[in-house]
């Protein structure tokens, strides 16, 4: 998979995840990747709901350890 911008979110609380990777989609070009890494364990289910919302496509969640990953493609 081929990532083109990542964001480090790790130690931010909701809603703060979800509005950083609302801004750096918004200047990204559509089918575009982004990565997003948080340690909010509320972030899975919250990236979910975001995707929906958006009608951006949601291509991957996973966890690592403590993080917790999404891949978002941009709509």
């Amino acid at each position: 998979m081929q990532i083109d911008k990542e964001l480090d979110t790790r130690g931010l609380n909701c809603p703060l995840p979800i509005l950083k990777a609302k801004k750096a989609l918004a200047d990204m070009l559509s089918g575009q990747l982004l990565k997003v890494v948080s340690t909010d364990a509320g972030s899975t289910r919250d990236f979910q709901a975001f995707a929906k919302q958006t009608g951006n496509d949601l291509v991957g969640q996973e966890t690592a350890g403590g993080d917790f990953i999404h891949v978002l493609k941009r709509r």
